[in-house]
């Protein structure tokens, strides 16, 4: 399916729909098909879902897997979703009116409503909080989805932004900024939380019908709206795909790993000395930014400079970092390094160097062995190598 994937990307649109099929008409199959289809969903399908901006499909994946993989607490958080459904939409009915009335008087045009979030998300929330049901304040997100030429859409959407923070106050450590710099997978909206009526944090997402669609429709509205957008996200990650099946991993459980850690993770944004954006998965070190501008540069990587501070090549990226790479001609890429990267292709950077040194190195012993055994006027010959291994009781490999 991978290699398929770095070929064709709809053929992985074909392979999603099929397993949402499967994962809807699950009910009557035996209890151990059910889990082993619910665990390969909630392990690759949905994450990928996700990453071709396809939201729709990875919700009712993640929400379906769990509603095999634990039934119970699906069922407890659904039976309290439903039981407060009335409250909530005289809630969101209250939050939303003023910011109608306001946003069609400054003379935008926009559509504002709420969507209740996932059954999976909610659980994550209390997992991640250790909190119960009751003090997950947003269960639901309002959406304010403007009609905006392209030209407009930025300042249409901080337009927007600034009549929310002005009706309630915001959160300043929510606020994420997705127009100025889309995902990896074309998603663009800015998210805000703001403290509601009742004293409840509330998330609000704005963004523009064109963006809408390619966060509802994802990978498909994408290619729509290609040539009127910069974003080439997606293209980077298939040629990340396409990148990683070159040199997969012997073990096919760890390059599984892998590929799920680098293409599915959370992404860091980090700047170049020159202001260059690249972007990198959570955890991501100086070492693999280094591998990232170029297969030389993180060969002879020594240090970086962050934020014009000098750290190890072992250093946790931060989002909006700027960093510098300080390279030597003497350094060469060493097997501890394999422990320090968390990218694929600072990974296969590395075992491929270190792979040519030993070549290398082997080549030079062969070299000396034919010379000393043509001074002592001995064959050089398989025999001869296999008498010399046993006596220095090393293993041959050949």
């Amino acid at each position: 399916m991978l290699l398929t994937l770095a070929d064709d990307v709809r053929v992985i649109l074909i392979k999603l729909a099929d397993r949402l099929h499967n994962m809807r008409t699950m009910d009557f199959m035996p209890r151990h098909k059910q889990l082993k289809i619910a665990s390969e969903t909630i392990y690759l399908y949905a994450p990928l879902a996700h990453r071709l901006g396809l939201y729709a499909i990875k919700s009712e994946l993640e929400d379906l897997s769990m509603k095999y993989l634990d039934p119970d607490t699906y069922k407890f958080i659904a039976k309290k979703l439903n039981e407060k459904k009335a409250e909530r939409a005289m809630f969101i009915k209250k939050f939303v009116e003023p910011i109608d009335e306001i946003v069609h008087e400054q003379g935008l045009v926009a559509d504002v409503y709420g969507r209740p979030k996932s059954i999976h998300s909610i659980w994550n929330k209390m997992k991640k909080k250790n909190i119960p049901f009751e003090e997950v304040y947003d269960l639901f997100a309002i959406r304010i989805i403007l009609d905006s030429a392209y030209e407009n859409e930025k300042a249409d959407c901080w337009k927007a932004y600034s009549i929310v923070t002005d009706l309630y106050r915001p959160n300043p450590d929510r606020l994420r900024d997705w127009v100025s710099s889309p995902k990896g997978n074309g998603y663009e909206s800015l998210h805000t939380t703001v403290m509601g009526p009742r004293g409840q944090w509330v998330e609000v997402q704005i963004r523009t019908q064109r963006m809408n669609e390619i966060a509802e429709k994802g990978f498909a509205a994408h290619w729509k709206y290609k040539e009127s957008s910069n974003d080439n996200g997606l293209d980077q990650w298939i040629q990340k795909v396409r990148e990683m099946l070159s040199n997969p991993e012997a073990n096919a459980l760890d390059f599984l790993d892998d590929f799920k850690m680098n293409l599915f993770s959370d992404e860091i944004f980090i700047f170049t000395p020159k202001g260059a954006l690249i972007q990198l998965p959570l955890g991501a070190t100086a070492l693999d930014f280094a591998f990232e501008i170029h297969t030389g540069v993180g060969a002879t990587c020594i240090g970086a400079k962050v934020n014009h501070k000098l750290v190890p090549i072992s250093y946790k990226l931060q989002n909006g970092d700027q960093v510098e790479i300080i390279t030597s001609s003497k350094q060469t890429p060493k097997e501890d390094w394999l422990n320090i990267v968390v990218t694929a292709k600072a990974k296969s950077k590395i075992k491929s160097s270190l792979k040519e040194e030993k070549r290398k190195i082997a080549d030079n012993g062969k070299e000396i062995l034919e010379r000393k055994l043509k001074s002592l006027k001995i064959t050089y010959n398989t025999d001869n190598i296999q008498k010399l291994s046993y006596f220095f009781n090393r293993k041959l490999n050949c």
